[in-house]
């Protein structure tokens, strides 16, 4: 890592997944690393692995007593630091370490995804109290923190793709024939992303669905239920498990397809337009943000099974300009509304010492 005399920046992941929070996280940290020295804390898991692979320090923690015992010797060895976090009781940590070590601490908290719940959402106001800058991705998400009561400074900085993965990101060949075959989704297989919902639509539209593949990568505590639920009824869903090579999977799909309603972004939204694939989202919630129906994608009426099988009959045998059309809008919406440059000069902003 470059420079020497660089600003501490502690970040504390509630997760080591290599998730949207996650991968943005490691980004961030990457595009800032001539200014700050960013030591990544969390849990055991992927996301510390890549993190010491890009040559960040790394520490461990499972509990708040093991990450108060992490955090003592960080403060005592920085007199001015900046601490980020992924959640409340983290700041709340450092805050009460910091009576006895007395550090300069600029406090950010950062919301690059989320689970979306409305209890995640309202215990973040506990924060109210402190003086910590809050960072989410998109105008919905700050709306829904100021709804749940959050009166902290919020800033909105849209997820980015940095200028390295846009030169390595495969690209999708143009669409040479009318409509979809190979239907990709992305998603963690939970309750709140949805993923049902698309075996919902396919029962609604069975046959005329039929000879449209569904391949699901990812892996959540209702993909056992989701499979057999497909294997009984729905032949054409194959749920693939985790995948190290989304971007090659979608440069290789005719349309991706996004479930969740109450997403904070949407980060494989992103990349498929990024990978020149047309992408199919509800119109609530971050990715509507990303998605303006008939310009740069396509949507359907969030939690709605027959809209979204409604929709899926209407891609499948669309005409290729259609989809050339949506993917050349979306790929320019990519490089010039969630530029890397631009949001790493808010970020140097927000991490610059208190």
């Amino acid at each position: 890592m470059p420079g020497t005399h660089r600003h501490p920046v502690l970040y504390v992941l509630h997760s080591s997944q290599l998730y949207g929070t996650e991968r943005m996280a490691l980004a961030t940290a990457q595009g800032l690393a001539d200014n700050f020295e960013t030591i990544f804390i969390g849990p055991p898991g992927p996301g510390l692995i890549e993190a010491g692979r890009l040559g960040f320090q790394t520490r461990q923690y499972r509990t708040s007593m093991d990450l108060a015992r992490v955090l003592m010797p960080l403060l005592k060895q920085y007199p001015s630091l900046t601490f980020v976090g992924t959640g409340p009781r983290y700041h709340l940590v450092c805050i009460a370490l910091n009576l006895f070590y007395r550090r300069k601490i600029r406090h950010v908290q950062v919301l690059h995804g989320g689970s979306g719940i409305d209890k995640d959402y309202a215990r973040k106001k506990v924060l109210n109290l402190f003086d910590i800058t809050f960072v989410v991705v998109s105008e919905w998400s700050k709306q829904r923190l100021i709804d749940h009561g959050v009166r902290n400074r919020i800033e909105v900085i849209g997820n980015f793709l940095t200028p390295a993965q846009l030169g390595e990101i495969p690209k999708r060949p143009r669409y040479n024939q009318p409509g979809v075959r190979r239907a990709l989704v992305v998603s963690r297989v939970d309750r709140l992303k949805r993923v049902d919902l698309l075996l919902d639509a396919l029962d609604r539209r069975r046959q005329e669905l039929s000879d449209i593949s569904f391949r699901i990568l990812g892996v959540g505590p209702e993909i056992d239920n989701l499979r057999e639920r497909a294997r009984r009824t729905h032949p054409n869903v194959q749920f693939a498990g985790f995948s190290d090579n989304v971007a090659g999977e979608m440069a290789k799909a005719d349309l991706l397809v996004h479930a969740c309603a109450v997403e904070t972004f949407g980060l494989a939204v992103l990349e498929a337009m990024a990978v020149n694939l047309a992408a199919l989202a509800p119109d609530k919630g971050g990715t509507a943000v990303l998605i303006q129906d008939g310009v740069c994608g396509f949507t359907f009426r969030a939690d709605d099974a027959d809209h979204l099988a409604q929709r899926l009959v209407e891609l499948k045998d669309a005409p290729a300009e259609l989809f050339n059309r949506m993917v050349e809008n979306a790929a320019g919406k990519v490089h010039t509304e969630y530029s890397a440059e631009s949001a790493l000069r808010r970020y140097r902003e927000l991490f610059a010492p208190a």
